[in-house]
């Protein structure tokens, strides 16, 4: 029996040894595996993941009318010591009194609260930018990046050459400069037919900011109206005159624009020597061309001259009367405010007034009139003196710079969108980077 208990005894023994052991060796084969694991680690370069920085915080104040820059400051919740220091580091680079309404200024923070930069975008091109520099700021002006790109665009008009336009993708802006390129020939109120279209090459700026793209210099413009062309081509000659000349070197530009004003009015009365008068309920003569248009809706000299008359004149209400060379004077009358004075000399489409309904007037119109040599004409059947053609000794640039456009004119489809026509004319960059290159080909481009 002792014996039995023995050898018990000793097997106990042995199996807590051995286990003793075993665990000993496990703890050491797992230390060397956490230590080899630790090295493979360190030596494959990775490390424990270090939490990721905070974001910064971006606020945006949009400028309000009449709002300063140190209401802007104040609003961004800057203190009164670094509002200072950002002012004294602006100054010398920007006037503050340029501030537009409706334009934004961007503050950037730190995690911490920081300062790290500061936007305002002064114009289509240019930005100022302050950021911390030392113990004060640092404020430059930079140019903001894009390309000129050399478009073609075609569209084809079913209202307005204005809707037409927008419909085709581009901005309204385009349908302005159309309308001023043919407003000697072309009257945008009444002369647009239904299928009339347009083609125009323009060269298009394309900001690396994302901001709206910007229409430059019309190289090449036409605009069929029921059938009948006109063409013009941008020319620079010799002493640095910009115009717009059609295929024959001819001057577009006229003595007179085609109307008083730019869009969307109807005639409703045209001129005549015994109209039935809508106030007085009598026949008399109507010696001027009525054009019906919102009240506010701009007026534009038809050319340049004096103005010998602006006040309130009876039936006419507000009239603005300027006198022109070779013996005409034009009347623009009803008007709700004139913007010129007595005495004032006026530029051709320089804005003379806004169209209202004072005096003999059943609602808000402008009664248009041109006297020629002491008698009212008819202005809807003159025939418009034309300016200087290109000069003989431009007229062979001219024809090169008309036959490099007018092939690619005629190419252009209403029925497709925008498509480069020039390629990359010229980048822009940081002050003293602009670069330029030159490509031929047909890809799409975006507004």
């Amino acid at each position: 029996m002792r014996k039995l208990f023995g050898t018990k005894l000793a097997l106990g023994a042995l199996i807590v040894i051995t286990a003793a052991v075993g665990t000993s060796v496990y703890l050491v084969h797992s230390a060397r595996q956490r230590e080899t694991a630790a090295t493979l680690a360190v030596a494959a370069g990775s490390s424990t993941p270090s939490p990721a920085p905070a974001p910064d915080t971006v606020a945006d104040i949009i400028v309000q009318r009449g709002a300063n820059w140190s209401d802007i400051l104040e609003d961004l919740e800057i203190d009164p010591d670094t509002a200072q220091k950002i002012t004294v580091a602006a100054e010398p680079v920007f006037n503050f009194r340029q501030l537009q309404q409706g334009s934004k200024v961007t503050l950037t923070r730190a995690a911490d609260g920081m300062i790290k930069s500061l936007l305002y975008p002064i114009d289509f091109d240019h930005e100022l930018w302050i950021s911390p520099s030392g113990d004060g700021f640092l404020a430059q002006v930079k140019q903001v990046p894009s390309t000129v790109h050399t478009v073609g665009i075609a569209g084809e008009v079913q209202g307005s050459l204005f809707e037409s336009v927008v419909d085709a993708g581009e901005g309204p802006e385009l349908a302005l400069r159309i309308a001023e390129i043919f407003a000697w020939d072309l009257d945008f109120y009444t002369d647009p037919r239904p299928g009339d279209t347009f083609r125009v090459i323009i060269e298009k700026k394309v900001y690396d900011n994302g901001a709206p793209p910007a229409y430059g210099k019309i190289l090449a413009a036409e605009y069929d109206n029921a059938g009948k062309k006109f063409d013009a081509i941008f020319f620079q000659d010799q002493t640095g005159k910009p115009a717009y000349y059609d295929v024959n070197g001819n001057s577009l530009q006229k003595a007179f624009l085609r109307s008083p004003l730019k869009f969307a009015a109807r005639i409703s009365s045209r001129f005549s020597r015994a109209r039935f008068h809508p106030v007085l309920k009598i026949y008399r003569p109507h010696l001027g061309t009525d054009y019906a248009a919102p009240t506010g809706t701009p007026v534009q000299a038809i050319a340049g001259g004096r103005v010998v008359f602006s006040g309130y004149q009876g039936g006419g209400g507000n009239t603005v009367r300027l006198q022109h060379t070779n013996g005409y004077e034009t009347y623009y009358m009803h008007l709700s405010k004139r913007l010129v004075r007595t005495g004032q000399r006026v530029t051709q489409g320089q804005r003379i007034g806004l169209v209202g309904s004072t005096g003999l007037s059943t609602g808000p119109h402008l009664d248009f009139r041109i006297r020629r040599k002491g008698a009212f004409v008819n202005f809807e059947r003159m025939k418009l003196p034309p300016d200087t053609p290109v000069s003989r000794r431009n007229l062979t640039a001219f024809k090169a710079e008309r036959d490099r456009w007018l092939p690619m004119l005629v190419a252009l489809s209403p029925k497709k969108p925008a498509t480069e026509v020039a390629g990359v004319q010229g980048t822009s960059g940081e002050p003293g980077s602009e670069s330029s290159g030159t490509k031929t080909q047909l890809a799409p481009a975006g507004r």
